[in-house]
C-alpha cells in the first residue's frame, strides 16, 4: 500500500530521467490546519482554508443551466450552512486537464481509436476556451508514465499519443494518485479524464488512497469506460462500480461509450460541462467535527427543478484523537 507521503518513491520508480518528480514540486497548501493543542475538546472548527467546488447545474431534463447567481446557491459542510465567499459564474478559470489512457494488454484492439478521440478532444481544449488551459497526458498499464507534461502545444501532446502501445496489467489507482499529486498546487480548475476498459489489477496503492488524492487536489474525475464487452459475462462489474463512485464523489460523471462516434460524443459532453461550470467556494465556519476527517458537502439551488452536481466532500479537521477514516 502506498501512502500520499510515498508518492516521491513512485515517481522515482516510474518516471523517466529528466522529468519533473514529486520532490521537485512545491509542497501542497491544501492540507487542513491541525487543531490547537490547548483546545483538545473543540467540537466546531473555523478553518481559514478556502474550500472550492466546481458545480454543474442541470434541470430535470438534463439541460445545463448557466444563468444562476451567487444567491441561488446554498452550501452545507457536515450539515452546517456556510456562506458562499467565492463565486464565479461559468468560470473562466483556466483548466488543468490530465488525460489518463489505459494501455494495458486488453486495450490493444481499440487503442488506436481511443487515441484518435483523445487527439480530437485535446485539439478542442487548446483551440477554444481560456487561452491558459493546459493538458497533460499519462499512460498506465503495469506502470504509470507521464507522456507529456502540462502544455498547450499540440505537437508535444500528439507526440505523446504516438508513443502509446498496449501491454501488461492495469495500474489505474496509481495513475490517479500520481496525476493528482502533479495537479495539487496548480492554479485554476483541475480535471482528470480517465480512458479505460475496466478495473485495476496491478496498482501498488488502492481505491481509497486514489480517491483521497483526488479530493486533496480538488480534481473532478470523468472516467470514460470503453465497453469492449456488452454482456454481463466477462465484464469487470466491480471495476465499473469503482469508476462510477470515483466520478460521483468528485463531482464528475462516468461515460460508457463504444469506440467511434459515441466516444467522440463523450469527450464533447465533458468539454461542454467544463465550459458551463460554477466555481463556488467558502471558508468553513462553525462546522461540527466528527471522528472522520472527511467532511460531507452538499450544494443546493433555490430552484427545486434544478440539480447541482459537485464533489461529495473534502478532507479537513476531525475530533481530537481521531484516527484517519477510509472513504
Amino acid at each position: 500500500m502506498v501512502s500520499l507521503a510515498g508518492v516521491s518513491d513512485l515517481f522515482a520508480q516510474w518516471r523517466p530521467a529528466g522529468q519533473v518528480t514529486a520532490a521537485e514540486k512545491a509542497p501542497s497548501k491544501s492540507g487542513a490546519a491541525p487543531l490547537s493543542e490547548d483546545q483538545p475538546n473543540v467540537r466546531f472548527t473555523t478553518d481559514v482554508r478556502l474550500v472550492r467546488m466546481l458545480v454543474t447545474v442541470k434541470d430535470l431534463h438534463g439541460k445545463l443551466i448557466a444563468d444562476l447567481k451567487r444567491e441561488d446557491f446554498r452550501v452545507f459542510d457536515n450539515g452546517a450552512a456556510q456562506e458562499v465567499g467565492v463565486f464565479d459564474k461559468q468560470t473562466e478559470q483556466p483548466l488543468s486537464i490530465a488525460v489518463l489512457v489505459d494501455t494495458s494488454g486488453s486495450t490493444a484492439k481499440d487503442l488506436k481509436y481511443e487515441v484518435e478521440s483523445v487527439k480530437k478532444f485535446l485539439h478542442a481544449v487548446v483551440g477554444s476556451g481560456n487561452p491558459a488551459d493546459t493538458a497533460a497526458l499519462y499512460s498506465f498499464n503495469w506502470r504509470v508514465s507521464l507522456e507529456t507534461n502540462y502544455t498547450r502545444k499540440m505537437p508535444r501532446l500528439e507526440s505523446g499519443l504516438r508513443q502509446l502501445k498496449a501491454e501488461g496489467g492495469t495500474s489505474m489507482y496509481d495513475a490517479i494518485l500520481l496525476a493528482a499529486h502533479d495537479m495539487d498546487g496548480r492554479g485554476g480548475r483541475h480535471v482528470m479524464v480517465i480512458v479505460t476498459d475496466g478495473g485495476d489489477t496491478t496498482s501498488a496503492t488502492n481505491y481509497h488512497k486514489a480517491l483521497e488524492a483526488a479530493h486533496v487536489a480538488d480534481a473532478v474525475l470523468y472516467p470514460i469506460l470503453v465497453m469492449p464487452i456488452t454482456n454481463d459475462a466477462g465484464r469487470n462489474i466491480g471495476g465499473e462500480n469503482a469508476l462510477q463512485t470515483l466520478a460521483i464523489s468528485t463531482g464528475g460523471r462516468v461515460f460508457a461509450p463504444s469506440v467511434g462516434a459515441t466516444l467522440d460524443q463523450a469527450f464533447s459532453d465533458i468539454l461542454r460541462d467544463l465550459r458551463t461550470q460554477y466555481l463556488v467556494g467558502f471558508y468553513p465556519r462553525n462546522v461540527p467535527l466528527t471522528k472522520n476527517r472527511f467532511h460531507s458537502l452538499k450544494v443546493e439551488t433555490a430552484r427545486p427543478d434544478l440539480r447541482a452536481q459537485t464533489r461529495s466532500g473534502y478532507y479537513g479537521d476531525a475530533e481530537e484523537g481521531s484516527s484517519p477514516t477510509k472513504r
